[in-house]
């Protein structure tokens, strides 16, 4: 078991809120995690997993089988498959209104998931589980995460073929079973060719009607299809920070494969060796390390990027808590270089500090507190 950044803060809600959701793709780890909590929780509880058809006839009557537990918190597994729950939890929680109540798992948003948002609203509290980041592997198994990705059993292979397979299998699962169960109906063959549309595209600006048009389908299709991944954990849509000055705005979100390992099965890298030689080698580091700092910030944290048509760009930035904004470059690069649209971004902005993530081992300054740093220790942003 790796421990999990996210543990003590799904440990601290649960002392806060009645329910707690831990949402994620699937297969990123959440049923262990939440058997882990269970351990560490103290008091009685009981796990519900509602792929199973045995726990599945446990609810066939819910509120008389739930109703029982009014001191354990009960765990419920892919809550997704049984929506109808919500408006019974949010009755028994306000029956008898203690903390830890319920700590439910899902594969899916709480957008895609409606009656969670609407059932349990002023109840509840969520948290992501992303893929394994940096910080939980070591920085020493730096490209063994970049070229694999952050899903534990495709991080933890034997060796990078079976990381591959496991990869494919994910894919192939998630677009024939995963996606008919959350109610959504499209094509397995027309949403992969999207997905690797999107893998081609990472990293670049939003375009629906280049998609669509390269698909044979309508733009509002294609921005179903960018939803469904968004809202299933697999797409990150990036969203541009634009604010009243009199500059000409990119206003198009920046679109991500989220999983370095998921983009380079859908590019079919399987090597170091291969990625090294990629067109897409800058794009993929960009995505990556994009991941590991959202990873690392807190949630109350802001991330966009920013783009003015003039040429001034800032990749990814970040307001803390205090509102202040923080300029990130990233460069695939041993000595890298920071162009002028970037210092022209941070003028504008009026930004404070600013970084350039590198693959190197030095701190040091480029000017006007604007920092050089190494990947390895981009804790130092927080």
């Amino acid at each position: 078991m790796i421990a999990r950044k996210i543990q003590q803060t799904i440990e601290r809600s649960l002392k806060k809120y009645p329910v707690v959701g831990i949402l994620g793709s699937r297969q990123v780890g959440k049923t262990t995690l939440a058997h882990f909590i269970r351990k560490n929780f103290g008091g009685k509880s009981v796990y519900l997993d509602l792929e199973l058809p045995s726990d599945q006839n446990k609810l066939q009557d819910p509120e008389l089988y739930m109703g029982q537990f009014k001191d354990t918190l009960v765990i419920i597994d892919e809550i997704q498959r049984m929506p109808s729950l919500f408006p019974l939890m949010r009755a028994l929680v306000d029956q008898n209104r203690i903390a830890g109540r319920f700590l439910i798992l899902g594969s899916a948003s709480p957008e895609l998931i409606k009656h969670a948002s609407e059932s349990l609203a002023g109840r509840i509290i969520y948290h992501e589980l992303k893929p394994f980041i940096l910080e939980e592997t070591g920085y020493s198994n730096i490209q063994q995460l970049w070229l694999r990705g952050g899903y534990p059993l495709s991080y933890l292979s034997e060796n990078d073929d079976a990381s591959f397979t496991w990869r494919e299998a994910f894919i192939k699962t998630y677009l024939e079973m995963d996606i008919p169960q959350l109610g959504i109906h499209v094509p397995a063959a027309q949403l992969r060719r999207f997905w690797t549309m999107l893998a081609h595209s990472h990293g670049q600006l939003w375009n629906a009607s280049q998609i669509a048009n390269s698909l044979g389908i309508s733009a509002p299709t294609v921005r179903n299809y960018l939803d469904i991944l968004a809202e299933t954990f697999i797409v990150r849509q990036l969203q541009p920070y634009y604010f009243n000055i009199k500059k000409r705005l990119i206003k198009s979100p920046k679109v991500y494969i989220r999983d370095s390992g998921l983009l380079h099965a859908l590019l079919r890298i399987r090597t170091i060796e291969d990625l090294q030689s990629h067109p897409s080698l800058g794009s993929s580091w960009e995505g990556f390390v994009i991941e590991q700092i959202i990873g690392l910030i807190p949630e109350s944290w802001q991330a966009y990027f920013y783009r003015t048509n003039a040429g001034a760009e800032i990749d990814l930035l970040l307001f803390d808590d205090k509102n202040k904004p923080i300029a990130i470059e990233i460069k695939y690069s041993a000595s890298p270089k920071v162009m002028r649209g970037f210092w022209n971004a941070y003028e504008d902005l009026s930004c404070e500090r600013g970084f350039v993530i590198y693959p190197g081992e030095e701190t040091y300054p480029l000017g006007n507190n604007v920092f050089a740093l190494p990947v390895k220790e981009i804790i130092k942003i927080v």
